[in-house]
């Protein structure tokens, strides 16, 4: 599996998208979008193969565990009449039925490519949790929240473990709800953006989300005003890692927050200040439910072997 590059010389050898390559594989085009950030590489990046038809499942997760992103996207051909495009999302271990920040680089990418939608105000993606409707927006594309696979109250006992993991009284959570819609998020409420940032977790056993109010006024992150600070755990390798910008967990702790009355739409959400991360998550509703925006950048292009 081979990255070919915008640094290649012109002419040096390159095989047009399609053909067959020197390790036997297909050359595709290929794009590494960072997304939820206006700063170039302050975002969550996102390796996006496009032209995948043909690539068998074990060849896409063999590449998405090479590439070591949070998630590696490949686009095909839809096979819902209602999509413009079909993509598949794969983490380094396991293949998903939806993801936030991937829904958002694939369309950009896909865009970007010469991919026109039937309706030029709006692009349908198809994948595992079905069609995601997507939408230009001042704050950059725009996916339509999924519906929750999973909600309601944690159990007290899970909730005090995770406290103990957080390394935080079981007082300081003020609020637990299961958060699924993709992935399986239990999502904790602290009483502020600070006590989230200073968050130093042990080892998690479940994706966990946690968020935080800014007080109003400030002071705010880097990079101007947020309503609230957002941080996101799994368990790795035996591990805990934190994803810098996540939007599905934002997708549904907005419902969440805003069902409660601790939150009014719109707002923007902070995510990834504690990884030197710049995140900003818009997020808005409609009639049609909630809408999660973030500006999309193309940092990497050219080609892939594979």
């Amino acid at each position: 599996m081979i990255a070919r590059g915008a640094a290649t010389p012109a002419g040096a050898g390159r095989d047009p998208p399609g053909e067959r390559g020197r390790l036997g594989g297909v050359n595709r085009r290929f794009a590494q979008v960072d997304v939820f950030a206006a700063t170039p590489y302050l975002g969550n990046p996102v390796a996006v193969v496009l032209d995948a038809e043909g690539l068998a499942t074990d060849r896409m997760q063999a590449f998405a565990s090479w590439t070591n992103l949070s998630e590696t996207t490949f686009v095909l051909p839809p096979t819902d009449p209602g999509a413009d495009y079909r993509v598949r999302i794969f983490d380094p271990s396991s293949e998903l039925p939806f993801a936030g920040h991937p829904t958002l680089g694939t369309c950009h990418a896909w865009l970007e490519a010469g991919g026109r939608p039937r309706d030029p105000d709006r692009i349908v993606q198809e994948c595992g949790a079905g069609l995601v409707p997507i939408r230009r927006t001042a704050d950059g594309l725009a996916f339509a929240a999924p519906p929750l696979t999973r909600s309601g109250p944690v159990d007290a006992a899970v909730v005090a473990r995770l406290a103990t993991v957080l390394g935080i009284d079981r007082a300081e959570i003020v609020d637990a709800q299961w958060a699924a819609n993709g992935p399986n998020w239990i999502a904790l409420l602290l009483p502020s953006a600070e006590a989230v940032l200073a968050l130093r977790p042990g080892r998690v056993e479940v994706d966990l989300g946690v968020v935080g109010p800014y007080p109003p006024g400030g002071p705010y992150p880097p990079g101007g005003p947020a309503a609230f600070e957002v941080r996101a755990f799994f368990p790795k390798d035996g591990s805990t890692a934190e994803d810098p910008v996540t939007g599905s967990l934002n997708a549904a702790l907005a419902g969440w927050l805003v069902a409660t009355g601790r939150a009014e739409l719109p707002y923007v959400a902070s995510q990834g200040t504690v990884l030197g991360r710049a995140g900003r998550v818009h997020l808005s509703g409609n009639a049609g439910g909630i809408w999660v925006a973030g500006v999309t950048l193309t940092c990497v292009r050219g080609e892939v072997e594979l």
